[in-house]
């Protein structure tokens, strides 16, 4: 057995969660291989990565907003400053008020500290007015933007095919061999390893009792005639301005049935429905994408060892959120793996141990 052949972690999937994974244990002076198939469809690929704080119609603030989002920001700068690529755009989300009375709500919810924080106190709503349906006026998130996902996602690649720790296939259950503190993968001796494989983990032989809960999400792309907001706005979709193209990305549908990954006509009529109402100025669809999102029953991710092989390690169900949530919990998981430090209970899958077992013992 050579060096070459010998690894600290073998890495399953390469979309944000094994990418940013993958980093932050290269970062921390482990030897990571990555396996990944960079052909089959994946929801990085199409991801809007929107970081934002206060989300939903309700205006609800992101589970553990105030330690994932500082620790995002700092992760991505010194990602793209190592990478040498424009991976992070800062930038408010303008939420329109619908009415009169989401004004009100809006305006008695954010008086409270633990929102007020992350909104302007007031909104620069002559600057949207050309563009976009706000006569109510309204609110500006801050500490919100997005993050590249498909030249995260192809930067890394890039960086450990040069390090020729980069595998180009599909994952073979049942190469996996075990030994007391060791695991095998065909010739490759690790000591860990680490699923990262998005929807398509509900195939995998190891972890298939995790009670996940996929999305289906449709964007569509389009040409918006001289919108010039340099900002995400947010009124039951996004528009989302992606730099250097001119184009805009305005999202997403949610569909829990017909889980694949082809586009639909309903989607984009949806998608369309909203735009017109928003939007004041004329637009021009360009293109139209899907991804499956892979979220989980009680919107928490699936993080941890597994019951009884404590070889193979779990990262994954990040859902809508992973650009925000992978960052901190790749962190806890390697302060786990090196360390032994408690990963977060609501994120540990030690919650459904009690699925496995009652599978294996119905």
């Amino acid at each position: 057995m050579t060096n070459d052949q010998k690894y600290d972690y073998l890495i399953v999937g390469q979309g944000i969660a094994g990418s940013v994974l993958a980093w932050t244990l290269h970062q921390r002076g482990h030897r990571v291989l990555i396996i990944n198939n960079s052909a089959a469809p994946a929801s990085s690929k199409v991801a809007a990565g929107i970081f934002n704080p206060l989300t939903g119609k309700k205006l609800v603030r992101t589970w553990k907003a105030d330690e994932l989002f500082p620790f995002a920001h700092r992760f991505y700068t010194n990602l793209q400053d190592s990478l040498r690529a424009q991976l992070l755009h800062f930038c408010s989300v303008y939420r329109p008020y619908r009415s009169i009375e989401e004004q009100n709500s809006y305006w008695a919810q954010t008086a409270e500290p633990s929102l007020a924080k992350y909104v302007l106190p007031h909104a620069n709503d002559a600057k949207y007015a050309d563009w976009v349906q706000n006569q109510y006026g309204g609110l500006e998130v801050t500490q919100s933007g997005w993050v590249d996902c498909g030249q995260l996602v192809e930067k890394i690649m890039s960086f450990f095919i040069e390090k020729g720790q980069y595998v180009e296939s599909d994952f073979d259950y049942q190469s996996v061999g075990f030994q007391e503190n060791n695991v095998f993968y065909k010739n490759i001796e690790i000591k860990k390893i680490i699923f990262c494989e998005g929807f398509k983990a509900r195939e995998n032989l190891f972890f298939d009792w995790l009670p996940y809960n996929p999305v289906k999400g449709q964007t569509i792309l389009v040409d918006i005639e001289g919108y010039a907001i340099p900002e995400i706005v947010n009124q039951g979709i996004f528009i989302l301005p992606l730099a250097q193209t001119g184009l805009f990305r305005v999202g997403a549908t949610y569909s829990w049935h017909d889980l694949d990954w082809h586009t639909t006509p309903e989607a984009r009529q949806f998608l369309e429905d909203k735009l017109k109402l928003l939007l004041k100025v004329p637009y021009r669809v360009v293109d139209q994408q899907a991804g499956i999102r892979p979220a989980t029953q009680d919107r928490r991710p699936f993080i941890g060892v597994h019951p009884e092989h404590s070889q193979l390690v779990i990262f994954n169900g990040l859902g809508s959120k992973g650009v925000s949530l992978a960052p901190y919990f790749a962190a806890q998981l390697a302060d786990f793996l090196e360390f032994k430090n408690e990963i977060d209970p609501l994120a540990n899958i030690e919650r459904y141990f009690s699925l496995y077992f009652h599978k294996k013992n119905p």
